[in-house]
C-alpha cells in the first residue's frame, strides 16, 4: 500500500458563542504514527468529528493523497479510507461479534428479503481477529463481553476497513497491559503499511514506544509537533498548558486511629473472595491490579450495587452482611462510579441536577424538588469543586470529562459522607483535570474521612495514596505499605503476582 498524506488547511468549527477548532493547520504523513495530545476542551474531539464527517467543518480543508475531500456522514469518510475508534464504544450489545464487526457487509437482496452469509461473515471476522491476535469466539454476544474485550471489538471493526488513516480516540482506557501491548503491536503493522495513525491518549508513558511524532492542541489551536525523540514530559506538558506545577500528596495529611471502614471474608462468586481490610480515618487506600482482577466489583459489593455472597462490612462501628445502596449511604459511604456517563450522571439533565440526584431529600419540599432550595447546594460545589460552568441549567454532557467528573464527586459529597470510593475517576481526563481529583481527595482526608481509590495508572496510585493493595484474580495478594518508597516497575511486577 502507498503511503497516504493527510493535509489538513486551516480547519475551523464555530459553534454558537464557542470556537471549538481555530484554524488547525497540518500534514499527516504515512507510515507515522502520530500523538495528538490537548487537555480537555482543547479541540482534539472536534478534530476526530470533522475528520471521520460526524460534523461539518465552519471552514478550511481536508486533503488525502493531495485531493480535497467533504464528508456528508461518517460513511463517506470511512468509504474514503478514514476510520475511526471512539472513547464511546459504537458497538450493539445484542448483537455478535462478528455481526458488530461486519455489521452492513455480506447481505443480499431487497427490501424485506434480507439475506445474510453467516458463513462468510464468521469467517471475515475470524480472520480479522486472528490478525490481532484476538481469542474471542465471533458467535459471542458482545453484551457477555468485559469492557476490554468490548474495546477491542471496537478496534476490530475499525480495522475491517483496511483504513489509510486511522484515529484512535482513548483506545486503551479500558485495555489491561496486555491487550494494551496487542494493540500497540497493530499500529506498528499499520505503520510499516503506510497507513497514518493518530493517536490520542492522556498516558504519556503510551506514546514512547509506537509514536513519531506528538502533535499538541491547546485552547483550540495546533500548537505544534515534534518529533518523539525530543518529546520528554516538559516539552509535552509545556506545550499542553505551559509551565504547570505537578502535584504530590502533601506531607500533612494524617491517617487517625479510628477504622472507619472494615471489610471481613467478602465473597462473590466468580468475582472476588475472602477479601479482608480496614480503612482508617483520614487515610487514602489505593487498590491496584490488572483489568479482570476484580477491583470495581469490590467496591460495587461493598456499596451494595451488586450483591454479595458472604462475608460482612463495617462502616463506622456498624456491620452489615448485606450491603445495600439506600443503607450504606445512610451509613456514611458514597461512591463515583467507573462508568460516569452511564452510572454516575443523567446527561440529559442539568449540571444542577446532577449535583443533587444523592440528595434529593434535603432540596425536597413536601415531595417536590425546590428549585430555591437547590441553587445553593449547586453552587456551593461549583465553587469548591472548580466545576467550569457557563450556566449551572445546561445538560450536564455539555462539559468537558473533568468537568463531568467534579459533578459526580460533588453529588456524593452533598451526601455528607464519612468513607468515599473513587472508581477509575481520572479515566478519559486531562493532567490538570487529574491533579483536582487528587487535591479533592487530599482535602477529604484533612477532614478525616477515608478514602478508597482504584485507578489503572499505577503512578497515580503512588502519587496519591498512603498505602496501596494489591489485588489479582479476585483475591488481595499483597499491600504497599509506603507507596513513597516504591518504582512504578516494581509496582506492576506485584500486581502480576511477581514478589507479593
Amino acid at each position: 500500500m502507498e503511503a497516504a498524506t493527510l493535509e489538513i488547511r486551516n480547519l475551523t468549527k464555530a459553534y454558537p458563542g464557542v470556537l471549538a477548532l481555530d484554524a488547525f493547520s497540518a500534514t499527516f504523513e504515512g507510515g507515522n504514527v502520530y500523538a495528538l495530545l490537548g487537555k480537555n476542551g482543547s479541540g482534539k474531539s472536534t478534530f476526530v468529528k470533522c475528520l471521520s464527517g460526524a460534523v461539518t467543518p465552519t471552514s478550511g480543508e481536508i486533503l488525502l493523497d493531495g485531493l480535497p475531500v467533504t464528508f456528508k456522514g461518517p460513511a463517506e469518510a470511512n468509504a474514503a479510507g478514514i476510520a475511526v475508534v471512539y472513547q464511546e464504544l459504537s458497538l450493539i450489545l445484542d448483537f455478535t461479534v462478528a455481526e458488530n464487526i461486519m455489521l452492513g457487509r455480506f447481505a443480499t437482496g431487497g427490501p424485506g428479503n434480507i439475506k445474510i452469509d453467516w458463513k462468510q461473515t464468521n469467517a471475515a471476522a475470524e480472520k480479522i481477529l486472528k490478525s490481532l491476535t484476538i481469542a474471542i469466539p465471533v458467535t459471542r454476544k458482545v453484551s457477555e463481553l468485559s469492557v476490554g474485550q468490548r474495546q477491542v471489538i471496537e478496534i476490530a471493526k475499525a480495522m475491517s476497513l483496511n483504513p489509510r488513516v486511522l484515529l484512535l480516540d482513548e483506545p486503551t482506557s479500558a485495555l489491561a497491559r496486555h491487550e494494551i501491548n496487542s494493540l500497540m503491536e497493530v499500529v506498528r503493522t499499520l505503520r510499516a503499511q503506510g497507513v497514518i495513525v493518530i493517536f490520542i491518549t492522556h498516558k504519556l508513558n503510551e506514546i514512547r514506544g509506537v509514536a513519531d511524532y506528538v502533535t499538541v492542541l491547546r485552547d483550540s489551536r495546533h500548537v505544534g509537533s515534534v518529533p518523539i525523540g525530543v518529546a520528554t514530559p516538559k516539552v509535552i506538558v509545556d506545550m499542553m498548558f505551559g509551565e504547570t506545577i505537578l502535584q504530590s500528596r502533601p506531607d500533612d495529611l494524617k491517617v487517625g486511629d479510628q477504622v472507619s471502614l472494615k471489610v471481613s471474608g467478602l465473597t462473590r462468586r466468580d468475582k472476588f473472595e475472602d477479601i479482608n481490610f480496614e480503612v482508617r480515618a483520614g487515610e487514602i487506600v489505593g487498590i491496584a491490579g490488572m483489568l479482570g482482577a476484580g477491583r470495581s466489583e469490590l467496591l460495587r459489593g461493598i456499596f451494595g450495587a451488586d450483591r454479595i455472597d458472604s462475608g460482612s462490612v463495617t462502616i463506622n462501628g456498624v456491620k452489615v452482611d448485606k450491603p445495600t445502596i439506600p443503607l450504606m449511604k445512610t451509613l456514611g459511604l458514597a461512591m463515583t462510579m467507573e462508568n460516569r456517563k452511564e452510572e454516575g450522571l443523567i446527561q440529559i439533565m442539568s449540571i444542577e441536577d446532577n449535583l443533587c440526584l444523592a440528595s434529593l431529600n434535603e432540596i425536597s419540599h413536601r415531595g417536590l424538588i425546590s428549585r430555591y432550595l437547590q441553587a445553593p447546594v449547586a453552587e456551593k460545589w461549583i465553587r469548591q469543586l472548580h466545576i467550569k460552568v457557563s450556566d449551572p441549567s445546561n445538560e450536564v454532557q455539555s462539559l468537558s470529562g473533568g468537568n463531568q467528573q467534579k459533578v459526580v464527586v460533588g453529588n456524593w459529597l452533598n451526601t455528607d459522607p464519612k468513607v468515599v470510593f473513587f472508581d477509575e475517576p481520572t479515566r478519559g481526563i486531562d493532567i490538570v483535570a487529574k491533579q483536582q481529583i487528587f487535591q479533592i481527595m487530599w482535602d477529604l482526608s484533612r477532614k478525616g474521612l477515608s478514602v478508597v481509590f482504584v485507578s489503572s495508572e499505577l503512578e497515580e496510585l503512588l502519587e496519591v495514596c498512603h498505602r496501596i493493595l494489591i489485588m489479582e484474580a479476585g483475591r488481595i495478594i499483597g499491600e504497599v505499605p509506603s507507596p513513597e518508597t516504591v518504582g512504578i516497575e516494581d509496582l506492576y511486577a506485584i500486581c502480576m503476582g511477581e514478589n507479593a
